[in-house]
């Protein structure tokens, strides 16, 4: 606060610094041990002048060799283009279905506790890894192709959007869902009347956000062999193809300019 902001009473607000560590003791041993661990982590992790030295020039030769891209094999771009916004579409869409059950068990102030509890967990446990870690697991049940990559979003996709509806759900007024339960409606109308007019603009906001997540991630998984232009991506790099490389990742750029544009003109006629 400034010097010259006064209270009702008169007197002036003083504004005081926030410390989370209020010892100062406490904070310079903490300050210490971080500098000590940041300096460890960069000695064991080899970070060191010779490798950067070394690295530096294959990288200048790297970008040399994709100048200028090659775009002759446009076939084989629109297909994994093509392949990757199926991927996409067809993981949000599923993905949207699976989570409107998902988040309706995890909100705490409409289920049971153990359904919640259950619900949470499974929640939970499908954000613990990443989708590349997803991605190889399906890639080792289902082999290689889009099927692995179209599953591993769309468990993504079920998660993410679950979990932003639940919340969304949990933080209603307790006044709105208390006067549609005292007027005896049951649960499924209490979801027509009272839940989903709150939570469908949400819910839609974040799908449509979702699916622009899908789109980049769709670019990433096939690098694992879920499908996609990912996975010619890497097979470019494998045959130090670079200025094949080079055409492919322009044109991920444009699909995720495309895919951002969209999103941002949807959501903007949801508000």
């Amino acid at each position: 606060m400034t010097e010259g902001v006064e209270t009702q009473a008169g007197a002036p607000l003083q504004w005081h610094r926030i410390r989370l560590i209020e010892t100062p003791a406490a904070r310079y041993v903490l300050m210490a041990l971080a500098v000590i661990y940041l300096i460890w982590s960069v000695s064991a992790l080899d970070l060191n002048w010779h490798r950067l030295s070394t690295g530096l020039p294959r990288a200048a030769n790297m970008f040399a060799r994709m100048i200028p891209p090659d775009f002759s094999r446009w076939h084989l771009l629109i297909k994994g283009v093509l392949e990757s916004i199926e991927m996409a579409v067809a993981a949000s869409f599923f993905g949207m279905i699976l989570a409107v059950p998902l988040a309706i068990c995890g909100a705490s102030n409409l289920v049971p506790r153990p359904v919640y509890l259950f619900a949470r967990a499974l929640i939970v446990l499908s954000r613990t890894f990443h989708e590349i870690i997803i991605a190889i697991l399906f890639v080792k049940i289902f082999g290689f192709g889009p099927l692995a990559g179209v599953l591993t979003l769309i468990v993504a996709s079920t998660s993410f959007i679950s979990k932003m509806v639940a919340e969304d759900i949990e933080n209603m007024p307790p006044g709105q869902l208390e006067a549609i339960r005292a007027t005896g409606a049951g649960f499924s109308k209490l979801l027509i009347y009272c839940i989903t007019p709150q939570t469908l603009p949400r819910y839609l906001g974040v799908s449509i956000y979702r699916l622009d997540a899908n789109l980049r991630h769709s670019t990433v998984v096939g690098i694992v062999g879920a499908g996609g232009i990912g996975e010619t991506l890497a097979a470019t790099f494998s045959r130090y193809d670079y200025d094949f490389s080079l055409a492919i990742l322009l044109v991920i750029i444009a699909l995720v300019f495309v895919g951002e544009f969209f999103s941002n003109w949807v959501r903007g006629h949801l508000r």
